[in-house]
């Protein structure tokens, strides 16, 4: 999630809007914070799978008053289908790897390994975007990549096969932010539609007809896990819409924050000293990137 401030840049508006556009950025990220927590908690039960399944539904339900068959007739129309299907599938095995992740990691350790984001997504837009990256944003993204490697904490004997986990689905993120990147034509509210759909049907892949017969009251947190869901979004996207994405953009690492803060006091998680140098390094990178493209090479 935290790479979507990139998607939109936004004319210059006047102060007030821009407090207005970080605002509505600081609740987006507190609620898709609280939203990880909820699913932690939930995947300690039922299979990951099975959860991103329920979610999906909820979730699906809560958009529907707000979409229209017309939209999605009109997003297909103006754009590559096979962008879409590129990145609903992106989309759909990022999130599974994300909650598998967090279900062995803690979460401030998985949201670490997510904050390279924005730096994946600068090394390939060479490449997928056709845009140039200076010398300067080079050694940004290596440095940024330095920082990834303290975070998994590389003396270990092993690498944890959950870290690496949390590493692939940080690059399938980054995959989807470059490919909505390339489909700024389409209405956000269809774009998480079908990252939505595409969710519900790789989890009923994966869960191959196992499920877990989940509890009234569980469904009922998941429930609420799914509304504050797609409030987070609703209010990430509305700070898009009165704020530039430069602005917006770097109160993304606030999410590490609320994930130490909901891994403390939930699930007794406590980082570790690796996970505190990286995420620091790692953001360090991040602004550099940030500070780079706004003032010198004047993007929004």
């Amino acid at each position: 999630m935290s790479a979507t401030a990139r998607l939109a840049p936004a004319a210059a508006p006047a102060s007030g809007r821009t407090l207005a556009g970080i605002g509505y950025a600081l609740l987006g990220l507190f609620l898709f914070g609280a939203n990880n927590a909820v699913m932690k908690s939930l995947i300690a039960t039922y299979p990951v799978p099975e959860m991103i399944a329920f979610r999906s539904v909820f979730s699906l339900l809560l958009l529907a008053p707000f979409l229209r068959v017309g939209d999605f007739r009109d997003a297909l129309r103006s754009s590559s289908p096979s962008l879409h299907l590129l990145r609903m599938t992106m989309s759909a095995l990022e999130m599974t790897c994300f909650f598998f992740a967090v279900s062995v990691l803690p979460l401030a350790d998985a949201s670490t390994l997510y904050l390279a984001v924005p730096i994946y997504v600068t090394a390939m837009s060479p490449f997928l975007l056709g845009e140039r990256v200076g010398w300067r944003r080079w050694v940004a993204v290596i440095v940024g990549f330095a920082g990834v490697l303290i975070a998994l904490q590389p003396t270990r004997e092993v690498i944890s096969p959950a870290a690496m986990i949390a590493v692939a689905g940080a690059i399938m993120f980054s995959l989807v932010v470059v490919t909505t990147r390339k489909l700024r034509g389409a209405s956000n509210t269809v774009l998480i539609a079908l990252q939505l759909l595409a969710a519900l049907v790789v989890s009923l892949v994966l869960a191959n007809g196992s499920w877990t017969a989940p509890r009234w009251a569980d469904l009922a947190v998941l429930l609420f896990g799914s509304v504050i869901s797609v409030t987070g979004y609703a209010a990430f996207n509305q700070s898009l819409r009165v704020a530039p994405a430069s602005v917006v953009t770097p109160f993304q690492y606030t999410s590490l924050i609320w994930a130490a803060l909901f891994g403390y006091f939930l699930f007794d998680e406590v980082p570790s000293p690796a996970t505190w140098i990286g995420a620091a390094v790692i953001v360090g990178a991040g602004l550099f990137i940030f500070w780079r493209e706004r003032t010198k090479l004047g993007r929004a």
